[in-house]
């Protein structure tokens, strides 16, 4: 059964219609009463009075990635190729040495915490300080890393923490913030970690930037994924150009994603055309076209016409961690439409008051079902479709049924290889059935996009087996990128979770995670390893070793 304030939420019909108010629940009221003087002090609450850089604050997409990343590119890959030629030599197999090695990347889909603890389990079999199986060493060679939705807070995760191993995040973090869940508040403790988050929500909207339902939904998330005070509320998304792993170079560039929806039009979910944004240490924006350009990520929420600030006055700390996780994830305007999902869940009586959260800042409207952005595209000339918007409204990332976040890379020529890790829903069993990446092959095509392989239709998929092992797409087309698909699949566990699962048991994270480690080594398939390195290898433009005929008639679809 829905709540009243929700049944308030959908009888609106505009973005300036308010609901009736909704009163603070009554577990809180003293804590926030003692904390409510603290609110201006809050980090979550941006800041207005930063000086504005002297370099452009956006800048036109046509340019291709921007001068900080093709830097970050330069010496990563340097590493990258030392790292792959290693894991390469562990294979037993020998490849001539190419000019160059392959750029790789890896992606994490969507799908809640299942997402989060699968792609965790496929990261540490992966990782050569984490594991000890035929795969380990792969991911120091990776050069980028993308996440979406579930598979955003896996890369948050990682990355905001300086990108510790899995192992460390299970023992540290994962397995009592999982098991003893905020969303399912019980207990003192739990009052006041809401009544912190209450604080934190409330210090944005007197900071003069409203927030929405994404606010106390990420920093909620925060709490059970970032360390440090009040759930990591100090961390910011272009911080992480400021940590070790990164400024030394040993670790993937990451991106997250999210869709634009048009409510400007009066369209309340994406369309399947809707605009890709991505989030990275250093900038926002997108490359399709009605946006075309990026703008700085440590100065979003400022007020930018034309791609010059307004008044020469910017605004930092708007780009909070568990804003931007939360905004690759968010399902809230899921309300205007007949699904029933995580969004509705969030919203029900079974779970922690979202919506008497974000009341006590103002009074819910329809603005609040988005992730809510100062609009940095106002008036720019490439981007026609938001520039007379003065805020762009972003939903979860897979809404528009492309759950891995493949489309940063159709922009990106420079990587050769992408390892999808798919865990999609899209059975009844909470299993990947193609679906997915299928659309975003159809919307690559429709948009112009050479570089992403053909896919097979679902049948095809599930009549060759290809939504339960791993599979190479576009491995004889020297103008794609090729696509080693590493689908969900019951190795050891049943990791068909569902995605409104708000509670995991440590022995549930640490199966799941174990699941995902099989995955990634196909269920420590002897052969998997040199098939993996032909797959890779196949953009090397060196001969390939004869062992690899077989691998590649085996996994290579066409």
């Amino acid at each position: 059964m829905l709540s009243s304030t929700l049944l308030n939420l959908l009888v609106l019909t505009s973005a300036s219609t308010s609901a009736s108010p909704i009163s603070v629940p009554s577990f809180l009221s003293p804590l926030i009463t003692a904390l409510n003087p603290l609110t201006t002090l809050s980090p979550y609450a941006p800041s207005s009075s930063a000086t504005c850089p002297t370099t452009a604050l956006v800048r036109p997409a046509s340019s291709g990635v921007g001068s900080a990343e093709a830097a970050y590119i330069k010496q990563r890959k340097s590493k990258a190729d030392i790292a792959l030629a290693s894991w390469l030599s562990k294979s037993g197999l020998k490849f001539h040495k190419p000019k160059t090695y392959p750029t790789l990347g890896m992606t994490s889909s969507g799908g809640g915490y299942r997402a989060l603890l699968c792609g965790a389990g496929v990261h540490q079999a992966f990782d050569g300080r984490d594991s000890n199986v035929s795969t380990s060493g792969l991911y120091q060679a990776m050069t980028y890393e993308a996440g979406l939705s579930g598979g955003s807070w896996l890369l948050s995760s990682i990355a905001a923490n300086d990108w510790p191993t899995v192992s460390s995040l299970i023992d540290g973090l994962w397995a009592e913030a999982f098991q003893d869940s905020l969303f399912l508040p019980d207990g003192a403790l739990a009052a006041l970690a809401l009544a912190e988050i209450t604080k934190d929500i409330v210090a944005k909207q007197e900071a003069g930037f409203p927030p929405t339902l994404t606010d106390p939904w990420g920093r909620l998330l925060s709490t059970q994924l970032l360390y440090g005070n009040d759930g990591g509320v100090a961390k910011h998304f272009s911080d992480l150009s400021t940590l070790s792993n990164f400024t030394s170079f040993t670790v993937p560039y990451p991106i997250i994603t999210s869709l634009g929806v048009k409510t400007q039009d009066g369209e309340c979910l994406p369309g399947p055309n809707a605009t890709q944004y991505e989030f990275s240490p250093y900038e926002f924006g997108s490359f399709d076209q009605g946006v075309a350009a990026f703008a700085n990520t440590k100065y979003l929420g400022s007020s930018i016409n034309n791609g010059k600030p307004v008044n020469n006055s910017c605004v930092t700390g708007f780009d909070n961690t568990g804003l931007i996780l939360g905004t690759s994830s968010n399902l809230f305007n899921e309300v205007c439409a007949p699904i029933s999902g995580l969004g509705l869940k969030m919203l029900s009586n079974d779970t922690v008051d979202l919506l008497g959260i974000l009341n006590t800042a103002h009074e819910v409207t329809t603005r609040d079902e988005y992730a809510a952005y100062p609009n940095p595209f106002f008036n720019y000339s490439t981007s026609s479709l938001v520039s007379s918007e003065s805020e762009l409204h972003l939903v979860d990332g897979g809404e528009a049924l492309q759950n891995n976040p493949i489309w940063p890379f159709l922009h990106r020529s420079s990587v050769d290889v992408l390892i999808v890790n798919d865990n999609s829903a899209d059975t009844t069993n909470n299993y990947p059935n193609g679906s997915e990446i299928l659309t975003t092959y159809v919307q690559a095509q429709s948009a112009g996009l050479t570089r992403m392989p053909a896919i097979p239709s679902v049948g095809t998929f599930i009549s060759q087996g290809l939504n339960v092992r791993p599979t190479f797409f576009g491995c004889n087309s020297p103008k794609t990128m090729t696509i080693i698909y590493m689908p969900n699949t019951n190795y050891t566990y049943n990791s068909g979770q569902s995605t409104t699962k708000l509670q995991y048991s440590e022995a549930e994270t640490r199966a799941m995670v174990a699941n995902g480690v099989q995955i990634g080594t196909m269920g420590g398939n002897a052969t998997w390893p040199q098939c993996l390195a032909c797959g890779i290898m196949t953009k090397s433009g060196v001969k390939m070793p004869k062992q690899c005929e077989a691998c590649l008639q085996e996994f290579c679809y066409n």
